[in-house]
């Protein structure tokens, strides 16, 4: 599913970054927060079409925070508050200028967001699995 493996492809992509650079490299933390943002936007997006292959009829449409509860609900998301979490820091990143604010987003990225995207990575991967052998 493109979806899924954008998603996964884009994860790979951040889980390589090197926290220990982002510290004293400006551009370098400006990409480990892009990668974040693009990560979570393809995240929800292949949630929500996994959803859909299941025949849940809610996940036809809906925002991101929507989605992310739906999936929460059926069980395909297993920490709410982690995901409602990085959706506020996703919407709060755009406008992040207090250095203290984006080390705090750095290291939730690296020690929180990561692991819940790997989480959810496994999860959609066994979905579709149970799928295909219906």
């Amino acid at each position: 599913m493109k979806k899924l493996d954008n998603f996964l492809s884009c994860l790979k992509v951040l889980e390589k970054a090197d926290f220990g650079l982002a510290e004293n490299n400006e551009i370098y933390r400006t990409g480990i927060i892009g990668q974040f943002n693009l990560t979570f936007e393809l995240a929800w997006k292949a949630l929500q079409q996994v959803l859909r292959l299941h025949g849940v009829q809610e996940a036809e449409t809906g925002s991101p925070r929507e989605i992310l509860q739906l999936g929460y609900k059926v069980g395909f998301v297993d920490d709410a508050p982690v995901w409602l979490l990085m959706l506020k820091k996703r919407n709060q990143s755009v406008h992040l200028y207090n250095e203290d604010e984006i080390d705090e987003l750095i290291l939730l990225i690296k020690d929180t967001f990561i692991p819940a995207f790997a989480r959810l990575g496994e999860t959609l991967g066994e979905k579709l699995e149970e799928i295909k052998e219906e």
